[in-house]
């Protein structure tokens, strides 16, 4: 998976948002306003998500391109590093993953606005 592969997946999915909130080499995907994916637009080799803090344990356990999320709160986000030795099946999980976790999340009202995609 390359960066604009990465970037047409996170966009297909409901009430998802990219911008560049915290300068122009990063590229933010939000749901309902939430961050669940982050990654650099240079080197675009790898990528920050959320994840339930058992599942982000057993993953970097399990795959050692999955590390502690870089300048994010190592428990709950992984850095996974596209490289080529995780499947496009797999990363799509992590981000699937990811998203769920912050649309959970979300007050009940914003929910339903993305449901319903008002």
């Amino acid at each position: 998976m390359n960066l604009e592969e990465l970037r047409d997946y996170c966009l297909q999915k409901p009430g998802v948002t990219e911008g560049l909130p915290f300068g122009e080499d990063t590229l933010v995907f939000k749901v309902g306003g939430k961050l669940f994916l982050l990654t650099s637009i240079s080197t675009g080799t790898q990528f920050n998500v959320k994840c339930d803090p058992e599942l982000a344990v057993e993953l970097r356990e399990r795959h050692p391109e999955v590390k502690p999320g870089y300048h994010m709160n190592k428990k709950l986000w992984n850095t996974v590093m596209m490289n080529g030795s995780l499947t496009r099946q797999q990363l799509c999980e992590m981000i699937d993953h990811s998203y769920d976790q912050v649309f959970k999340g979300l007050p009940k009202k914003i929910k339903e606005q993305i449901k319903t995609g008002s």
